[in-house]
């Protein structure tokens, strides 16, 4: 790697990278840990992530935000899904974050995040950050509703090395940005504004269904705590958090709870 920070370990095979940082000593700086292969690979809700061997992005990011208090703790989803979005959208367009941290190019999931946290008092102990990113994977043998690889978007295979390079980079300068900033509320706001503009479906008119039933609404703002703000067809704004409500798809069934 080439940023100085971020030390790496890469294992050919593993249960789970974020299981395996878990088990590692909390690092002083960022600790990376890459894989091949996770024969338990975990995304959210307990679900698994299906990964080709040899052919994606399964890598781990470990740190110790101890200065972030819990209560703030979506700013780091806001971090990896802008610092992803980032990278991605040098090699393709309509690349969007399906609220809160799943990757989209178009209708199509190319990349999930799972987030896990050790809190002490009321701060942030430790981070890990689980990514399984689809690069070189021509076909998905599992029942996942909407798979996508780079090699599909892009019709030829990507070098995993260089492309996992930048991902690393750009996550670590603007989490040195963060640590440094002067001002770091008008940092983390322009970095909450930033990721609003890149959600999938802002201000676009779609169906989604919660408890009561299933509704059309518009995607109008996430706030800095992380809930999901609908405006339904009465004009009405709900307010969601993680697995409160879910997306409904055109010609598939039901997405999971998101």
């Amino acid at each position: 790697m080439t940023t100085k920070s971020i030390h790496r370990i890469h294992l050919a095979e593993t249960v789970s990278t974020n299981t395996y940082a878990r088990q590692r000593p909390r690092p002083e700086d960022i600790l990376l840990v890459s894989t091949d292969y996770q024969t338990a690979g975990r995304g959210q809700r307990g679900n698994s992530w299906e990964a080709e061997r040899g052919k994606n992005l399964l890598f781990s990011l470990a740190f110790c935000p101890m200065h972030i208090p819990a209560s703030q703790q979506f700013v780091l989803c806001e971090l990896i899904s802008v610092a992803l979005c980032e990278v991605l959208s040098r090699y393709t367009d309509d690349i969007r974050i399906k609220w809160p941290n799943d990757i989209y190019h178009r209708d199509h999931k190319l990349s999930g995040i799972l987030i896990e946290h050790d809190i002490e008092g009321t701060y942030i102990a430790r981070t890990i950050i689980g990514i399984g990113l689809n690069v070189n994977q021509a076909h998905f043998a599992s029942d996942a509703p909407n798979p996508i690889s780079l090699c599909h978007i892009l019709g030829h295979e990507t070098d995993r090395e260089t492309l996992l390079t930048e991902i690393c980079d750009t996550f670590a300068a603007h989490y040195h940005d963060m640590l440094t900033a002067p001002d770091s509320t008008l940092w983390r706001n322009t970095l909450h504004q930033h990721y609003t503009t890149l959600l999938y479906r802002l201000g676009a008119p779609a169906p989604y269904r919660d408890v009561q039933g299933t509704f059309n609404a518009i995607l109008r703002h996430v706030e800095p705590d992380g809930r999901l703000r609908l405006e339904d067809e009465q004009g009405t704004l709900r307010s969601y958090l993680f697995k409160e409500v879910e997306y409904i798809f055109p010609n598939r069934e039901v997405n999971h709870l998101i």
